[in-house]
């Protein structure tokens, strides 16, 4: 079941030893409405990452508030809070634990959440596979047998076992392969489709926004000075900042919906 994020004056400032403080997200308010796409934009250090890592729960803000169908989020979440909102990173190696084969790392999450026990998990391990594309031979395997894109694939299916709301993907295709990037991209795309959960794709990257979101938000300095329909965003952008992110981009593909990408083979 998806579920309405609102974010409302999140202020994050970073303290450091014999030096200025950083204000990396000044005042942000930013909404993903309940199976929505919305796509944050910007160029490096310009607050996004720190704001996914406050939706998540993973960074206490100094100010400000995350609501999931109104109810409050605290930095201190219940186990069930936690569950509704998943961050798959840049980096799939990161959340998968290189000692573990797959099979075990899935079982636990089941286990701990109280979602799956038994047979039950294994029918579940072989869902998770089915959903990212994988075969489910892969349960038995450790992470260092696959390749970035199966990873990512991997990161995505540990991100959905626990049957999240919505889903936080921190520049999920960076770090891949051009030819990967796409099929991740429609695998994002069908999962959305399939299961109704919410996105919030970060990205510097706005071929790959417009593909998937139905709206953008443009950061700049730790603030959102931007926000609107995607085709708004992309065709008829108002604040300077946005258009000069547009005009460094030298061809953008257009598509008649967030929904267009094809399923997963």
């Amino acid at each position: 079941m998806s579920a309405t994020l609102t974010a409302d004056d999140v202020r994050v400032t970073f303290h450091r030893r014999d030096r200025v403080p950083v204000v990396a997200v000044d005042g942000v308010s930013l909404a993903v409405p309940a199976g929505g796409a919305v796509g944050l934009v910007g160029e490096s250090g310009s607050g996004k990452s720190t704001l996914a890592r406050v939706i998540t729960g993973i960074q206490k803000p100094d100010g400000g508030s995350v609501r999931l169908d109104g109810e409050l989020l605290r930095p201190r979440r219940s186990p069930s809070q936690r569950r509704q909102i998943q961050l798959v990173f840049q980096d799939p190696y990161s959340s998968l634990n290189p000692r573990r084969t797959i099979r075990s790392v899935l079982r636990e999450l089941l286990a701990v959440h109280g979602l799956a026990r038994g047979d039950c998990a294994e029918e579940r391990c072989a869902e998770l596979m089915a959903l990212v594309g994988l075969p489910e031979a892969a349960l038995d395997r450790k992470p260092s047998a696959f390749s970035g894109g199966q990873r990512q694939r991997l990161a995505i299916a540990r991100a959905l076992a626990v049957e999240p709301s919505l889903i936080v993907a921190d520049e999920p295709v960076s770090a891949l392969d051009v030819s990967i990037q796409a099929t991740i991209l429609e695998l994002f795309a069908g999962l959305r489709a399939q299961l109704g959960v919410g996105l919030l794709l970060i990205s510097h990257n706005l071929a790959v926004v417009r593909q998937l979101c139905d709206e953008v938000a443009v950061m700049y300095q730790g603030r959102i000075v931007e926000v609107g329909e995607r085709d708004q965003i992309f065709d008829a952008p108002q604040h300077p900042y946005t258009r000069t992110l547009l005009d460094a981009v030298p061809r953008l593909p257009r598509s008649n919906s967030a929904g267009d990408a094809p399923g997963e083979p």
